[in-house]
């Protein structure tokens, strides 16, 4: 899948810029951070509302909208930065190989933020979701670990 799930309109950016600024102020909006990338035609900064989420002491962060600009950016240049409030952590993020990580990741993120993005996940794809289904839409949902830079 190379486009957004469900299409951004004028309510999703008054909202998303809602929880980035209230995010970069330090106030924690279940858990949500901001995610810097450069664009990559550009060399913009691009931020972006994500929500990490740890597994097995790893950190990563899922696209709930599929392969958007954030996913592109990161994809050409890894190097972003995480904030909340002051905490600015630089980072580098990687797409892991492993199926069996990806699904276990898109898993647990929608069993705590299901309520929250399902409204942006491809049709038929829910939090009570099988083995197969998350399988079936790998390639729809990007994921990336994030490391230390």
């Amino acid at each position: 899948m190379t486009s957004t799930h469900a299409p951004v309109g004028r309510g999703t950016r008054v909202f998303n810029d809602a929880v980035r600024r209230l995010t970069d102020l330090g106030v924690n909006m279940a858990g949500a951070q901001t995610l810097t990338v450069r664009g990559r035609h550009s060399g913009a900064p691009h931020r972006i509302p994500v929500n990490p989420l740890v597994l097995d002491g790893r950190t990563y962060l899922v696209a709930p909208r599929g392969v958007t600009d954030w996913v592109r950016n990161a994809r050409v240049d890894p190097h972003a930065e995480l904030r909340r409030g002051r905490r600015i952590r630089r980072v580098v993020l990687t797409e892991p190989g492993d199926d069996e990580v990806h699904v276990a990741v898109v898993r647990r993120y929608l069993a705590k933020w299901g309520w929250e993005v399902g409204r942006l996940l491809p049709e038929g794809l829910t939090p009570d979701a099988d083995d197969a289904t998350l399988h079936r839409y790998r390639d729809a949902l990007p994921v990336f670990e994030v490391h230390p830079a």
